[in-house]
């Protein structure tokens, strides 16, 4: 079978991407290894941008939708000690150009954009080859396979596309996020709630830290953030989440007790994370009838870029798409010389786990915002 754009993964920028040909009359077909759209939860809050998320979202028709997510209030921020004191409280004064969705209704919105039978779930791809004169078979573990003349390579940190593309690997930052949430938190958590307050919250220290969002029905999602080895973190039982937690929270000795009990209060068993990185440079030749978008491009740690632009450039390959009918090579070109230079331009603005986590935090992002 030979399909004409062919799509791996269901993330956020294989959907706008498939939206987007969509919206121009191009057909296209996903592949996706998770066997339904509720096999698993999907992430936190996203704050979509005015200058990449929300454009991409425009050129995919669904700014109206887009605004029916929005949850109201959530951009405000602060940043505490770890007494618990007030060192920066930034309201959300409805002025910001980055409101906050919940990601997995986002995903949502996209996958009801599309014509039924776009997302072929249960697809998980064993294996990619190139047939030449850039036409390349796609196999998946129960024994199918789909040739196609446009392969994306929209399946995220460990792609199985990207080798035909490119040798880089995602190396792991030094850092890693143990994740855990703490449900109908006005009700069941109010310290922790009003700890938290009506956005995000941080609490930063060199080499350690305590992130948390408030989300839809006053939820509260909490990220650890620790610099540690993988090694260190491969000596704590994570299946056993009572050991896992009392384990974790030792690292927090002498802090508030308001903001341990946002690990230890926790209604789902802590979530080990290890955050990997691409090169920042990464980029690769122009090579026929295949190529990459979001992290499978431009793998990063969490800065609050990563979702946009994926977003945009599932957005920003649709529409080279359907310019240039006929002409893929010409279409990838343009694609991907404003891909490699947009990743660095966004990567080098955006805040660093370096920054936030070294030596001369939190005064760094007291400082950045301040210039702001």
């Amino acid at each position: 079978m030979t399909t004409p754009v062919t799509i791996i993964g269901a993330g956020l920028g294989g959907l706008i991407l498939a939206r987007v040909l969509h919206v121009h009359g191009v057909e296209s077909t996903i592949y996706e290894a998770e066997a339904s759209p509720t096999t698993r939860g999907q992430g936190g809050l996203l704050d979509i941008r005015d200058y990449n998320g929300q454009p991409a979202l425009e050129a995919a028709g669904l700014t109206e939708e887009f605004r029916t997510l929005v949850l109201q209030g959530r951009q405000a921020m602060r940043l505490l000690d770890r007494h618990r004191n007030v060192l920066l409280d930034v309201p959300d004064d409805g002025t910001g150009g980055s409101p906050e969705v919940q990601r997995g209704e986002l995903r949502q919105m996209l996958l009801d954009s599309l014509p039924d039978g776009t997302v072929r779930w249960g697809h998980k791809v064993s294996g990619v080859r190139t047939l030449g004169r850039g036409s390349h078979e796609v196999a998946f573990a129960d024994g199918s396979t789909v040739v196609t003349s446009l392969l994306v390579g929209a399946d995220g940190a460990w792609s199985r596309v990207r080798p035909l593309l490119s040798d880089a690997t995602p190396e792991y930052t030094g850092f890693s996020f143990i994740e855990t949430h703490l449900f109908d938190g006005d009700t069941r958590h109010p310290t922790s709630a009003q700890t938290v307050g009506g956005g995000a919250m941080m609490v930063l220290e060199p080499g350690t830290g305590i992130l948390a969002h408030r989300e839809r029905g006053g939820n509260l999602h909490t990220w650890v953030m620790l610099a540690r080895p993988r090694d260190w973190f491969a000596a704590i039982d994570f299946t056993d989440p009572d050991a896992a937690t009392s384990r974790i929270v030792r690292e927090f000795d002498g802090w508030a007790p308001e903001l341990t009990a946002l690990i230890t209060d926790g209604d789902t068993p802590p979530v080990l994370r290890h955050i990997f990185t691409l090169p920042v440079a990464h980029r690769w030749d122009r090579t026929p009838g295949v190529t990459l978008l979001g992290d499978a491009a431009h793998l990063t740690a969490p800065n609050g870029e990563g979702a946009n632009l994926a977003l945009f450039d599932g957005a920003e390959l649709g529409r080279a798409i359907a310019a240039h009918p006929g002409d893929i090579e010409t279409a990838l070109t343009e694609y991907e010389q404003a891909l490699f230079v947009r990743t660095v331009a966004a990567n080098a603005e955006a805040p660093d786990l370096h920054d936030l986590l070294g030596d001369g935090t939190p005064q760094t992002l007291i400082t950045a915002f301040a210039a702001s």
